[in-house]
């Protein structure tokens, strides 16, 4: 029975990167499952799911090592078995950028229970008036009992200048 691992990274952004990790997966015999890969502030940061089998942990680790040397900090962890997510939602919320927006959206969503499976985030200018606006594209989970139009009551609920849409 394969065993299922993740791969964190960050290190200083440079060509060669992903290709570096993805031989290291390759060469320790892992399969490369998902992969969240950003370059952000100029670091390359992501995770990585690998499957490999139990047997080649070792080999990962050690292939692993040799990427770290190249410039690129990678930790493993066990990734576990994979949960019910419940009702899946995706969420598109816009602003006016201010401090403060990611904290109010978790602490609305905390009280339902709903789960924040990813979560990206952007800042751009504004097309008409150059005010900063933040963006950001939100997958969640449900629990039961509690309904897509719950949620963007309580996110709506948060300030009148968040704009919510769901899918």
């Amino acid at each position: 029975m394969a065993s299922r691992v993740i791969l964190t990274v960050i290190g200083s952004d440079r060509p060669g990167l992903t290709a570096a990790l993805a031989q290291a997966v390759l060469d320790a015999g892992g399969n490369w499952l998902e992969s969240h890969l950003a370059r952000l502030a100029g670091r390359y940061v992501g995770s990585v799911l690998v499957e490999i089998a139990p047997d080649r942990l070792g080999a990962l680790h050690k292939a692993v090592a040799d990427v770290d040397a190249k410039g690129l900090n990678v930790s493993l962890v066990d990734a576990g078995e994979a949960a019910d997510t419940g009702t899946r939602l995706t969420l598109k919320l816009v602003a006016q950028d201010r401090p403060g927006i990611i904290n109010e959206l978790a602490q609305a969503l905390g009280p339902l229970k709903v789960n924040i499976e990813s979560l990206e985030t952007t800042t751009e200018d504004g097309a008409w008036s150059g005010a900063r606006l933040f963006r950001a594209d939100v997958a969640a989970s449900l629990p039961d009992g509690v309904s897509a139009a719950e949620v963007q009551s309580a996110l709506e609920g948060v300030s009148a200048e968040i704009m919510v849409d769901l899918d």
